[in-house]
């Protein structure tokens, strides 16, 4: 099939149509025309949450009493507020989805640091099956089936659907989990693009392999048929014996600045055969990196995964990966494996399913490694190089030198406890909340200021929804604010501080219900800002301290569970901040990887970068998987 080339780089409208819905109506989209429309809260609860909410924020009774005169001024019967909301319902009734475009945009695609750091999640697999051959290509080729068979599921309509036993999940972004990629745009705002095929029933596609910084091209179907374990670890095996050298490392520029990675791609696709290898890369169905280096203990394979090997003054793991890609397999030369997603525009949790399946499915004696026949063969891997102009070239170098300093500059640490959900469980007590009072301690600690500079985010799904996403938990609380002051207070006992410590775990779960009911203030309060005419001056609730210091994300926090992953986690989304990433779900542990900005030069390239971009103080900057 002739791929049509994709040098241009305006986004079209209607982008987001290019990635056709497999088999509408079939079971895993059966419930899309039934899930309600994402709501439009009421302002005056809104308004009231968000007063709850900046309370502990405030750093005194003269900025708290400030900032709440400056609510009901905005909510009051003739204000602003009540104009903005008017509108907000409007649009809300003319769409499928009111914050969609807005969500999109102002949290991923018009985001313009670097996308290793912020927008993907990466994922460290367990151990290989033991039944399994032992090699990095064997390693390879079963993940490569096992995601082609899943990548059929959904096409045949018949993967499960997701859900709670309150109802179903909008399965709508898993439109975007194969053949497609981001695009870097020359006009501040990246879309996504779509190869997908309308009805194709999975038996066909290609994947994209990298060794050494060399792309190679493998068609995973032959005759309509998905081509076997054995025959993809034959095709893996040639790509190792073949690649004996480095090449150009393409790849780290999908790691610069977006800006810049525009202006890079524009010079990249200015040639026709490179154009066509864009276009190779952006169709395949996924990408596999096969790196180099043997990462053994918890905090190497996170960095790692993260952000590649570093050696000898060069981002080797960069440079030999895709970032834009939405799923990249990850293999070490000890076999140690994982995965990257750029999620963008689809949150990390269907392709955490899509590893888990993956995973669980190459454990069990069944699984389907497939056969080959003798009626046709994949034939050899395909080697794609670049023509590297001066201009690219010099890119390279200095794509490569910016990596490194970010790379230097991040932090991470990782803890692994003695317990996990069972023992929490004892006490009456959400394993979620758990942790996410556990951070708020420990940035205390860490801190050792009451002032705040910042809030916490937690993500809550708001997938009951159609083309629902996400919402931000404010977890910062009164409740948590007096507890995490009496952990430190020598008068207080322990039974108050038991006491304390339920009312805050309590608060917190009610918070996140309100979020997971589209009830949140962030989106909201979002909404009610992009409707602001270009005549209208801004609110002053807007450009108050204590509410712009609420949304400044100092602690990102997120998590996913898989009984397949021992190591995950993302950058800090600001740069005086910490991405806390973890995992609540095991019985005998949990863990938690804590990544922050060390470098004051670095940090304040990035402050300058925030507010080059979001100048009304960060508010839409929320990055999150």
């Amino acid at each position: 099939m002739q791929i049509p080339h994709t040098r241009q780089q305006r986004r079209n409208t209607h982008w987001k149509a290019s990635a056709p819905s497999p088999l509408p109506g079939s079971a895993t989209f059966a419930a899309q025309s039934t899930l309600p429309k994402l709501p439009v809260p009421r302002l005056e609860d809104t308004l009231a949450r968000l007063k709850e909410t900046l309370k502990p924020i405030a750093h005194n009774d003269d900025e708290y009493r400030t900032v709440v005169a400056k609510i009901d001024s905005f909510g009051a019967e003739k204000g602003l507020g009540q104009e903005l909301q008017k509108r907000l319902l409007s649009h809300h009734a003319q769409t499928d989805h009111w914050l969609e475009r807005w969500w999109d945009d102002a949290a991923y695609l018009g985001y313009r640091d670097s996308c290793p750091y912020l927008t993907p999640s990466s994922d460290g697999f367990d151990d290989h099956p033991s039944h399994l051959p032992q090699t990095p290509a064997a390693r390879a080729a079963a993940l490569a089936r096992g995601a082609m068979l899943f990548r059929k599921k959904l096409k045949q309509g018949k993967l499960s659907p997701e859900g709670t036993k309150e109802g179903p999940f909008c399965m709508d972004t898993y439109r975007w989990m194969f053949d497609c990629c981001r695009i870097p745009g020359s006009e501040g705002l990246d879309w996504s693009k779509s190869f997908a095929v309308a009805g194709d029933g999975g038996d066909s596609g290609h994947i994209i392999v990298i060794r050494k910084n060399r792309l190679w091209k493998i068609e995973a179907a032959v005759d309509g048929r998905l081509i076997s374990t054995n025959e993809l670890e034959s095709q893996i095996q040639h790509i190792y014996d073949n690649t004996t050298h480095l090449y150009p490392g393409v790849g780290v520029l999908t790691a610069s600045n977006r800006d810049l990675w525009a202006k890079d791609y524009a010079e990249l696709a200015s040639s026709t055969h490179n154009s066509q290898i864009l276009d190779a890369i952006h169709s395949s169905a996924f990408i596999i990196s096969l790196e180099e280096g043997a990462p053994t203990s918890p905090e190497q394979r996170s960095r790692f995964l993260w952000h590649g090997q570093i050696s000898n003054g060069q981002a080797v793991g960069l440079q030999n990966r895709w970032v834009d890609k939405p799923c990249q397999f990850i293999v070490y030369d000890n076999m140690y494996a994982g995965f990257m997603g750029e999620h963008s525009i689809m949150d990390g949790t269907p392709t955490v399913r899509l590893c888990d399946e993956v995973l669980d499915d190459l454990n069990s004696s069944s699984f389907d490694h497939g056969v080959a026949t003798s009626s046709g063969s994949p034939g050899s891997p395909v080697p794609l190089d670049w023509e590297i102009s001066a201009a690219t070239s010099q890119a390279i170098i200095t794509a490569n030198a910016a990596a490194l300093d970010l790379a230097n500059s991040q932090s991470l640490s990782y803890h692994l406890t003695s317990y996990g959900k069972d023992e929490i469980k004892k006490f009456g007590v959400s394993p979620d909340s758990w942790a996410q009072m556990i951070v708020q301690l420990a940035y205390r600690r860490t801190t050792g200021t009451e002032k705040r500079r910042g809030g916490t985010y937690e993500a809550a799904t708001t997938r009951k929804f159609y083309k629902g996403r996400t919402e931000a938990i404010r977890v910062v609380s009164s409740e948590s604010d007096a507890w995490v002051q009496s952990m430190d207070d020598p008068r207080a006992s322990d039974a108050t501080r038991k006491e304390l410590f339920d009312l805050a775990a309590k608060k917190h779960i009610s918070l996140a219900k309100l979020c997971g009911a589209g009830q949140g203030v962030d989106r909201h309060l979002l909404g009610l800002r992009k409707l602001l005419t270009e005549s209208e001056q801004a609110p002053d609730l807007f450009s108050d301290p204590v509410f712009t210091r609420s949304s400044n994300w100092v602690l990102s926090t997120s998590a996913i569970f898989s009984k397949h992953f021992n190591e995950y986690g993302w950058g800090e989304v600001v740069p005086d901040g910490f991405g806390v990433a973890y995992m609540t779900g095991h019985n005998g542990r949990q863990f938690l990887s804590c990544s922050s900005c060390s470098s004051p030069s670095n940090l304040a390239v990035r402050s300058h970068t925030v507010h080059a971009h979001f100048p009304n103080g960060g508010a839409e900057r929320e990055i999150h998987c």
